[in-house]
């Protein structure tokens, strides 16, 4: 489509900052402004952007048709149903909410005013992903690693994420994806975690079983002296290990000569640039984003659910 989506960012912290930048050099958006609650780091970010710092949330509200939120977890709710009351189309990154009745509401919210809501599982726009999605019948046995170093930092506020336990700020990736790759609900939750930095759980492992006979070993951690984002799948006569991170990836496959080996091919890209293109691409034409507010929902909820086992079951 030749017309440009007017768009804005509400939060330009660390990766707010990544979603101005990609907005301002995306074809089919324009980056009217952005919006903080920090008036120096807005500038800073306008500036290297392009682009103009509002001085309130609703004067940016007013100048746009479509919005990233990338504020801190528990002003997702807030922020975007300040939005969604406007009929803006919202791209929400992850999680979709500190709850799952504020996440029913924003799912709500947005139906009532047939806008847009994407949820920002970047993982699922992964290339890794698409030949794990075309190589997949059913999938028997997932294991899934996300770690990563605690968050630096920073001058009146508790460090990026922090605000929520490790399992809504980083597991909740996979979650979302193996929910997207098994297609069934979980019976089973075994799951352990415990603070080490933070208020909240630094470091949890969680076995997941399936309806349909699927089993998932998940574990994330933020204190981690390395980072690291991995899956492997199996499934009969076949093994599929992947590295997000690095976007690499290796298959393993029975044949009537053995065990063959193979790399994947992959076609490496910015994971965040195809997400928000295809958010763009969405609100201009109307189509349903591959992350919706349903399944942003489901992943916390999934998210939740472990939790409340944690803590029911402190180890």
């Amino acid at each position: 489509m030749d017309r440009r989506l007017k768009v804005g960012v509400f939060g330009v912290g660390s990766l707010g900052q990544h979603h101005a930048r990609i907005y301002s050099e995306l074809a089919g958006a324009e980056l009217v402004g952005l919006y903080d609650v920090n008036p120096q780091r807005a500038d800073e970010v306008a500036k290297r952007c392009g682009t103009r710092a509002f001085g309130s949330p609703d004067e940016l509200a007013c100048a746009i048709e479509a919005a990233s939120v990338a504020v801190p977890t528990d002003r997702h709710f807030e922020t975007g149903m300040f939005l969604l009351r406007r009929g803006i189309h919202v791209m929400m990154e992850k999680p979709i909410a500190s709850t799952t009745a504020e996440a029913e509401a924003l799912v709500s919210e947005a139906r009532r005013r047939n806008a847009i809501l994407q949820v920002g599982h970047v993982e699922r726009f992964n290339p890794v992903m698409k030949f794990l999605e075309s190589h997949l019948s059913r999938p028997r046995f997932i294991e899934a690693i996300r770690i990563a170093p605690y968050p630096p930092q920073r001058e009146g506020a508790a460090p990026r994420g922090t605000e929520v336990s490790v399992v809504l700020d980083m597991m909740i990736h996979d979650l979302d994806i193996i929910l997207h790759l098994v297609r069934s609900p979980a019976c089973e939750i075994h799951a352990v975690g415990v603070p080490v930095l933070s208020a909240s759980e630094d470091i949890a492992n969680v076995r997941l079983v399936f309806e349909n006979g699927c089993v998932a070993n998940v574990t994330a951690s933020r204190i981690s002296r390395e980072r690291l984002r991995k899956i492997r799948v199996f499934q009969q006569d076949t093994y599929l290990s992947l590295d997000y991170m690095n976007q690499t990836g290796l298959l393993l496959r029975k044949t009537t000569s053995g065990i063959e080996s193979e790399p994947v091919p992959v076609e490496k890209g910015e994971p965040l640039a195809a997400e928000l293109a295809s958010f763009v691409d969405c609100a201009l034409s109307h189509k349903s984003p591959v992350v919706d507010g349903v399944h942003g929902f489901r992943a916390l909820k999934l998210a939740v659910d472990i939790l409340s086992h944690i803590r029911d079951n402190p180890s």
